[in-house]
């Protein structure tokens, strides 16, 4: 139970929040929160369980400070027990961080303590938070979600029904990554480093770089009670007096999280770094010409905008040359003069790198580039053909 347990200080969060005011100042430009309102309207008289995408360790401290400055007390952060490191652990504790294994496998009584733990958060009326994905996207793709989490939060619900619970999905976007390149070498095969204090350490320097600005996106809610009445309109009468599983549990759980999931997307952040990747990394060498490369940018604002995934999108108000420029000022990108024009390019290591943020946002380019694909050899097709 206390390898498990926060231990909340609200005098340290005060705190907290003044000296991570300060951090993000130094290490972004900016942190832009978009649909905070829907966190206004979900909370009224419900539990609120965020579930962001987990994109970088900036994460858990970016989101619990976002929230905390909207007005709302800050959550209950399941984090994993890797991160009770000596020190910072118990500060993590204080912000409201709790720990948990990596697998539940083979302990039946840590899996006992731990669900019961969250039923207590839970009757109490805390805030919890968790990421869907349990771990960190090395990709820029969101990964199959992890349902273990979902599934104890709603059998701690069945068993004590006492406020309405709310799922608020939410969407983070980076133009830098503090942890780039260890994805990167990850991603060749270089084994994952475990997290300790003299990692933290070795990473200080790194934050002196420009790390651009970061996307918050709140999501489209999910009321459980409606994803409960779809699977069983008579689930408070078959609700378990015990820590049982009923059998439609499992589908609940996974509507659920493919709910959760879609609700992520839904709420992506399109940013200049996204749209200038997504640009250069389709040519062959990585180069385009620099009045080439500004259409192709202003094609894809104007695309996303007249076939919209979905209505809580946000899309960067740079055009092509402006979000050109900006590249340029974070070194994404080199000029090269030519006698055609102006070239762009980007090396070989910020190309691997620029696959993460393209891959951020390439599932708003699906459905359009589907409907495209029948035009590559065809002036004109009918609509059933298309279909």
């Amino acid at each position: 139970a206390e390898e498990i347990a926060a231990n909340y200080s609200h005098a340290f969060v005060s705190v907290a929040d003044r000296v991570l005011g300060r951090v993000w100042n130094r290490l972004y430009d900016g942190v832009l929160v978009r649909h905070l309102d829907v966190l206004t309207r979900a909370a009224e008289g419900r539990e609120i369980v965020y579930v962001p995408c987990h994109r970088s360790h900036m994460d858990y401290v970016l989101l619990s400070y976002v929230i905390y400055n909207g007005g709302f007390a800050v959550p209950h952060v399941a984090a994993g027990v890797n991160l009770d490191l000596p020190v910072i652990g118990r500060y993590l504790r204080k912000g409201g961080g709790f720990f948990m294994r990596r697998s539940f496998k083979g302990s039946t009584l840590y899996t006992a303590v731990f669900m019961k733990y969250l039923g207590v958060m839970m009757a109490k009326g805390h805030a919890l938070e968790y990421f869907i994905e349990g771990g960190r996207s090395r990709t820029g793709r969101l990964l199959a979600p992890r349902t273990g989490m979902l599934s104890m939060t709603v059998r701690s619900f069945l068993r004590d029904p006492k406020r309405p619970v709310v799922f608020l999905p939410v969407y983070f976007g980076y133009e830098r990554l503090v942890e780039g390149e260890t994805y990167i070498g990850e991603l060749s095969g270089r084994p994952k480093q475990k997290e300790s204090v003299g990692g933290l350490l070795k990473a200080l320097p790194k934050l002196r770089q420009k790390f651009g600005h970061v996307y918050v996106n709140f999501g489209e809610p999910i009321e459980l009670d409606e994803i409960l009445k779809r699977h069983n309109p008579n689930w408070r009468a078959d609700a378990p007096p015990d820590d049982s599983r009923p059998p439609w549990v499992g589908a609940v759980v996974e509507d659920l999280a493919t709910g959760i999931m879609r609700n992520i997307n839904g709420a992506a952040a399109v940013n200049p770094v996204n749209l200038l990747s997504t640009a250069l990394l389709a040519t062959p060498r990585q180069a385009l010409l620099a009045t080439d490369l500004a259409r192709q940018i202003d094609m894809y604002r104007r695309l996303l905008a007249a076939a919209r995934y979905g209505p809580r999108v946000t899309i960067c108000e740079e055009d092509g040359e402006a979000a050109i420029r900006y590249c340029e000022s974070m070194r994404i990108v080199e000029r090269q003069a030519h006698a055609l024009g102006d070239v762009l390019r980007m090396s070989d290591t910020n190309a691997i790198l620029q696959t993460y943020f393209r891959n951020n946002v390439v599932h708003l380019f699906a459905m359009p580039s589907l409907i495209a694909c029948c035009f590559v050899n065809n002036a004109t097709m009918r609509t059933e053909d298309i279909l």
